[in-house]
């Protein structure tokens, strides 16, 4: 079944960070050394997202599935930036995320913008294979969070604008 999609409420604080935080021990578990996983506690996250459901200045979508919040995308249409994409490890590989990416980009295209950006781990191959099956490419920066300590690589994606039908 496909999950559904709809925008996030503060009430799935709870159900988003269970997907997050699956993400961070579960996906990332050999992906990111220790240290970096160990970087985010649950009082972190919790503060995190908290901010996140509640930022005037960005958008959020979760998916659910049989009720329950399988996945999470955020972005913020002032800069163009998919800021966080999550499915949990148990639903990864059944096409929620990419029906959460194409939400987010859906939407930035339509707002006009020309581009997105993203930031991935370097070390999260099976992240950057699924964004670039989806049309991103690295743009050439890196940078390496100071909290987290791991090399990441920002990748962009040409948007196609809505065609006006004549």
């Amino acid at each position: 079944m496909t999950p559904r999609l709809r925008p996030a409420r503060a009430d799935d604080l709870g159900p988003v960070l269970d997907v997050f935080l699956a993400c961070w021990r579960i996906a990332y578990q050999d992906l990111l050394p220790q240290p970096t996983l160990d970087a985010m506690t649950d009082d972190d996250a919790t503060e995190l997202w908290r901010r996140a459901l509640a930022d005037a200045g960005s958008r959020t979508l979760v998916a659910e599935h049989e009720g329950r919040v399988v996945g999470v995308v955020r972005w913020t249409p002032d800069d163009a930036t998919v800021q966080s994409l999550y499915v949990h490890p148990g639903h990864q590989g059944q096409g929620t995320g990419a029906r959460l990416l194409d939400a987010a980009t859906e939407a930035l295209a339509d707002q006009g913008a020309p581009a997105a950006w993203l930031w991935v781990f370097a070390a999260n191959a099976p992240a950057r294979d699924f964004y670039r099956r989806h049309g991103w490419v690295p743009d050439g920066a890196r940078r390496v969070e100071e909290r987290f300590g791991a090399p990441e690589l920002r990748l962009e994606r040409t948007l196609e604008r809505p065609r006006v039908a004549p």
